[in-house]
């Protein structure tokens, strides 16, 4: 089989995928040729995807039953599900433990470890279908850098990535006799306007500015240089293509040679 047939193929549900990380994934599963579904909470901008030629529904990934109708509806639409990228997912608080509002950690857990969960509970048959029937399917779960670390100040973060970490690295051993591979991709300091807002929130806990955060977090980069998103869309295209096959259960940095975090 072509490169070409193959992702003509792949049907492919990308979470958040309305901007950032998830629109550049979502957009090269597109320019491969394969059928993508998005969903997202931000509407002008699930709108817009539209216009990008995806298909897209409004789900908070922290809401079980929208998960589900979401899941059903994109399987549906696609007659099946190939891949799952499981990129939704929230910055969370930047405070010291013993002053975070527990509210604010409950709900970055709901997202960015309940959601993946949800999402891949609900994904799981239809990728087991798709592997029976073309020997193969596969699960990227987005998690970070942060999750390998220590990472002060970013508590609530780093460890609803380190669950991701440890939930991605179960479902591979779970998954891989029926020849579903699954991954983690741990992302570094990725430019964006989420990185921008939580630079903002850190140098306010910090008392400093806004330049001095972005260099202190660019310090333990030995590129000195942030990823870019589709730097991020390029790995899970290799992942989840033909070359890709025999990867699974490992947990891949793009981070620019991090090394640890202040």
């Amino acid at each position: 089989m072509s490169d070409s047939d193959y992702w003509a193929r792949q049907r492919v549900i990308v979470t958040a995928g309305a901007s950032g990380i998830g629109l550049e994934i979502a957009r090269a599963f597109r320019d491969k040729g394969s059928a993508v579904w998005v969903c997202d909470i931000v509407d002008d901008m699930l709108a817009a995807t539209e216009k990008e030629g995806f298909a897209s529904r409004r789900c908070d990934v922290s809401d079980i039953d929208a998960v589900d109708a979401f899941v059903a509806e994109a399987t549906a639409a696609m007659g099946g599900l190939d891949i799952l990228v499981n990129n939704a997912g929230i910055a969370g608080p930047a405070a010291p433990l013993h002053e975070l509002d527990v509210a604010a950690w409950k709900r970055t857990f709901d997202v960015n470890v309940h959601g993946q969960f949800y999402v891949a509970r609900a994904a799981i048959p239809h990728l087991k279908i798709a592997a029976a029937a073309h020997g193969g399917a596969s699960m990227v779960c987005m998690a970070s850098v942060a999750g390998k670390y220590a990472f002060p100040l970013r508590a609530p973060y780093a460890a609803s990535k380190a669950a991701v970490i440890a939930m991605a690295r179960s479902l591979s051993v779970e998954l891989g006799p029926e020849q579903i591979r699954v991954n983690a991709i741990a992302p570094g300091v990725v430019a964006g306007d989420r990185i921008r807002r939580v630079f903002t929130d850190r140098a306010a806990t910090k008392g400093i500015s806004y330049d001095d955060m972005a260099a202190l977090a660019l310090k333990a980069v030995s590129m000195k240089t942030m990823v870019e998103p589709d730097e991020i869309a390029a790995l899970v295209i290799y992942l989840t293509s033909k070359a890709g096959r025999p990867v699974s259960g490992q947990v891949l940095s793009i981070c620019g040679g991090l090394e640890y975090t202040e």
